[in-house]
């Protein structure tokens, strides 16, 4: 029987873990060029295809993770370096999964090819996009329904995903943007949500507000490039600085990028 996700990772650091099926899938060769459809989102969330099912989703997801139980030690700002190195092989293990599994769907279990990425396709309402961003869109996913459904049992009520911040650069004041909020602003046309910050992974001390680390999925398109951070477009509020820089300013640490072939990659570059 195969080991549970978590455990095999901590046997890893500890050099006892067992060998598991998915080291047997072919390697990953992607790196990050078009990261999913945040890039095609970042100025009008309101125009991405099908934004208020998403949206939906996410507020289920939410409120789950927040209802599995107690959160990590009470008073806690710092997270244990093990416990870290643990949650940095679960994500990373995650995204190869997630990685796998809709090249499997959707390339026939082949990794795309530059030419490949940049076809235009239909996503299932109908709406035409570049394939890198539907493949993007469709590994991220899976990599959060993974991540919910181990890190609920590492640390429950202690994570959050894709969870919406608005961050004031004035001021340096950190907001959460409840789901409810999130859909009214939507349905009003999106604006608003200009300039608001969406991570994929947030581990907190059960307080979303008391970040403690922050992820990023990279699911690049085609291989031969490395999962950068997302620059902003002009005009946009945050078009002077890095999608890292701003997550650093708006979360503190130092902000981590996850991609299938390179594994947790920390820092601007």
């Amino acid at each position: 029987m195969r080991q549970p996700l978590f455990l095999c990772v901590l046997g890893l650091l500890l050099g006892a873990c067992g060998t598991g099926t998915a080291r047997h899938r072919p390697p990953s060769v992607y790196a990050q060029a078009l990261d999913s459809e945040t890039n095609a989102c970042l100025r009008f969330p309101a125009s991405c295809p099908g934004a208020m099912e998403r949206a939906a989703s996410v507020q289920a997801s939410r409120q789950k993770a927040a209802e599995t139980g107690a959160s990590l030690a009470a008073g806690q700002r710092v997270l244990d370096e093990v416990l870290r190195a643990q949650i940095d092989g679960i994500l990373h293990q995650c995204a190869q999964e997630a990685d796998y599994a809709v090249n499997k769907r959707l390339m026939g279990g082949n990794n795309p090819s530059r030419q490949q990425c940049a076809e235009e396709v239909m996503d299932a309402q109908g709406n035409p996009l570049k394939r890198a961003i539907l493949l993007g869109r469709e590994k991220h996913q899976a990599a959060r329904d993974c991540v919910q459904h181990h890190l609920s049992q590492l640390i429950p009520g202690s994570f959050s995903l894709n969870s919406r911040y608005r961050f004031d650069l004035s001021t340096g004041k950190l907001k959460l943007i409840s789901p409810s909020q999130e859909k009214a602003l939507l349905r009003a046309g999106g604006e608003e949500l200009v300039g608001t910050l969406v991570p994929d992974v947030v581990l907190h001390t059960g307080n979303p507000l008391e970040v403690l680390d922050v992820y990023d999925f990279k699911f690049p398109c085609p291989g031969s490039n490395s999962p950068t951070w997302n620059s902003y477009p002009e005009h946009h509020p945050y078009h002077e600085y890095s999608q890292w820089q701003m997550y650093q300013k708006a979360f503190g640490g130092n902000p981590a990028r996850v991609a299938p072939r390179w594994g947790v990659l920390r820092g601007q570059k």
